[in-house]
């Protein structure tokens, strides 16, 4: 197996191991198991049965050098009698129980052979034995009937000894015509049966367990997950050197960034109806873990940004195996009684901690942030590889989210996007104002192009009036009677977070305040219209009954000799928010070669996508970050809803998640100090 070459894979990537195929229902193996084994049974060579039966039975045995000894047996069958065949015979419990019924019902159907037994060899009690043992609460077995199947041309059958289990050490020839009644070649319980020549090879796999039937070997796969689920690596940069410093008109520190939903444990137990197409085995942790783990080691990120972290598992496997891959991990848990939070892990090798932030959108008292959710910003200091000469690069900043996942919320995640993007305006704003590379992150829960994704790419939303649901798009709650409009303000002044997505401690920089001297000021003392009297004014002695006089020097017009100066800021429209972030998407969310949407998760088969990477970039407006912006050089391809349905949907043996992980490079300029 074999993945595209991408960012930490090498020149000879190495694949994960291809995993056996998992059938989602096992319902109808567990009818065909028992089905399978009753046949089996009902063949097993009787203990009481005629030398003409005997014989039967032998001549379905295959023709070679094993003739002369079925010949053998069938005549020590005859010298020694079929009296003393059944304590020989039995090995196991259920082989046991199923000749001693045979018996019994040979008995009930021949009384000439009953009366022809010696007395001391069928006793009334042995018969009560014999008898109690068929009311046990096992299942039944019959006696093939007397005459020998017809012969059938072709290649015969032959018992393949089972390895794992004594109790099939003493099956008899399996009838040609139960085997054509039957899907015998894909029961999981009859693959040791095989053709004599071209015997079946066992292959590893995990086992099912069915009560009172042993432990039965999983079907061999058959589905090319490896193949289905190929994900091409797309270059969008020009040739870079051994470094990852781009040559061009300066050099470009590079590093990649994952961004991965990896799926708690306990949310999946929670909401068990959406893995029913999933065998059990495959959702397990231990099963899980090792193929994320096979991710992360493959793809060999710089810097990775997980959601959906179990908090023990975070602790007890994935921190330790993390910190052994090199990695120096942050963690925040949801607030409240949840399991589970997000991570944001980093090279130290690639970068150095500034700060570290995490996130908590709950609030109490406020009934529009009275959710769980959580997110966590990190300010990075690259390090510049030893021998590139006195270059300096830009602080990063990554921000890594969960938003709430409610369709009918839009409010609850807007507002939750307004506090995130107020802590990364504060993290990632330096000293003149401006703000240093930033990337975005996570599981926003909602679609492309709906009012939340293009708040975060634009800037800008006007939210007054639009419905809660309208805000993600996941659904259309249009059909609904009664329908949550946004209503101005979205959340109330006590939040500390200004229309513009920032706190109220940071102001703009000084240069951008309205500024008037003391001098100008004082020449508004007078004006023209001051110097009129009203109409209508009543006439009052010594009051109203003089006018004011005109300093003398004082302009007529004051305003039109300090036309240059600046206007007063127009107030913006009620029911707006904002942010100066500039973020644009790694991905166009469309498959061009395909003809189709691009999709990150498969909730219920319906493939959507709701993971996005923001980065700060160059906008339409001609505005950039301090030191340039952030380059896209390249990303992972993401898939169709058709190939991973190919695939039966995620999680899958291969992607021990519900959804796909993102991967993207990038570079950031290198200035000389």
């Amino acid at each position: 197996m074999m993945y595209a070459a991408g960012p930490g894979s090498g020149d000879s990537p190495e694949g994960f191991p291809e995993q056996p195929r998992l059938q989602p229902q096992i319902g109808n193996y567990t009818a065909q198991a028992l089905d399978a084994f009753f046949t089996f049974q009902k063949n097993a060579l009787p203990a009481k049965s005629s030398s003409s039966q005997v014989e039967g039975d032998f001549a379905m045995a295959p023709q070679g050098p094993a003739q002369e000894e079925c010949e053998g047996l069938l005549q020590q069958w005859r010298e020694e009698g079929s009296s003393q065949v059944l304590p020989t015979v039995s090995e196991g419990p259920l082989l046991d129980k199923g000749l001693a019924q045979s018996s019994l019902a040979l008995l009930m159907d021949n009384p000439g052979e009953q009366d022809a037994a010696p007395e001391d060899k069928w006793s009334s009690r042995q018969l009560s034995d014999l008898q109690a043992a068929e009311n046990v609460e096992e299942p039944s077995f019959e006696v093939l009937g007397e005459e020998p199947p017809p012969e059938v041309e072709g290649p015969m059958w032959a018992a393949v000894p089972m390895q794992t289990d004594p109790r099939y050490a003493d099956c008899a020839v399996l009838p040609v015509g139960a085997l054509a009644a039957e899907q015998w070649e894909e029961d999981p319980t009859v693959v040791a049966w095989s053709v004599t020549p071209e015997p079946v090879p066992q292959e590893e796999a995990p086992l099912w367990s069915f009560e009172g039937l042993g432990q039965l070997q999983l079907p061999p796969m058959e589905i090319p997950y490896h193949e289905i689920l190929w994900r091409e690596w797309e270059d969008l940069s020009s040739q870079l050197d051994p470094q990852g410093l781009e040559a061009g008109d300066g050099p470009q520190f590079q590093f990649t960034l994952m961004s991965y939903n990896i799926l708690a444990q306990d949310l999946m137990q929670q909401s068990s109806e959406l893995y029913l197409h999933c065998h059990p085995d495959i959702l397990s942790w231990n099963y899980r873990f090792a193929n994320l783990m096979q991710e992360f080691q493959h793809w060999d990120p710089d810097i990775l940004c997980l959601q959906e972290v179990q908090e023990d598992h975070y602790w007890e496997q994935l921190e330790p195996s993390l910190r052994m891959m090199g990695f120096t991990c942050f963690y925040k848990r949801r607030t409240g009684c949840k399991t589970d939070g997000c991570a944001v892990c980093y090279k130290p090798t690639r970068f150095r901690l500034l700060c570290a932030s995490p996130v908590e959108y709950f609030r109490p008292g406020l009934e529009l942030l009275n959710r769980d959710n959580v997110g966590l910003v990190l300010l990075l200091q690259p390090l510049v590889p030893e021998g590139l000469g006195q270059v300096s690069v830009a602080p990063l900043c990554v921000a890594n989210t969960h938003v709430l996942y409610n369709p009918r919320r839009g409010d609850i995640k807007l507002a939750q996007m307004a506090i995130l993007l107020a802590e990364v305006d504060k993290v990632a704003r330096l000293s003149d104002g401006s703000h240093c590379p930033i990337i975005l992150c996570g599981d926003l829960n909602s679609v492309p192009d709906s009012p939340l994704y293009n708040f975060i790419r634009d800037g800008e939303l006007q939210y007054h009036g639009m419905p809660a649901w309208k805000v993600s798009g996941q659904e259309d709650f249009s059909h609904q009677l009664y329908q949550k409009k946004l209503q101005a303000p979205l959340w109330p002044s006590t939040l500390g977070i200004t229309d513009c997505c920032q706190y109220v401690t940071c102001r703009p920089k000084r240069t951008e305040r309205r500024r008037y001297s003391r001098d100008f000021l004082l020449r508004f003392r007078f004006c023209s219209v001051a110097c009129q009297r009203p109409a209508g004014l009543v006439l009052m002695e010594g009051v109203t009954d003089s006018e004011p006089e005109q300093p003398a020097g004082w302009a007529e017009s004051v305003l039109e000799e300090d036309a240059s100066e600046p206007e007063p800021i127009v107030p913006r429209a009620v029911g707006a928010i904002q942010h100066s972030l500039h973020l644009t998407s790694v991905y166009t969310h469309f498959l061009p070669q395909q003809g189709r949407p691009e999709v990150t998760t498969m909730p219920l088969g319906l493939g959507t996508t709701v993971d996005y990477i923001f980065f700060s970039s160059e906008s339409g407006q001609g505005r950039r970050h301090q030191d340039g912006t952030l380059t896209l050089l390249g990303r992972l391809s993401l898939l169709s809803e058709e190939i991973l349905w190919a695939a039966n949907g995620l999680p899958n043996p291969f992607c021990s998640s519900d959804h796909l992980c993102l991967l993207a490079s990038f570079g950031m300029e290198a200035t000389a100090p």
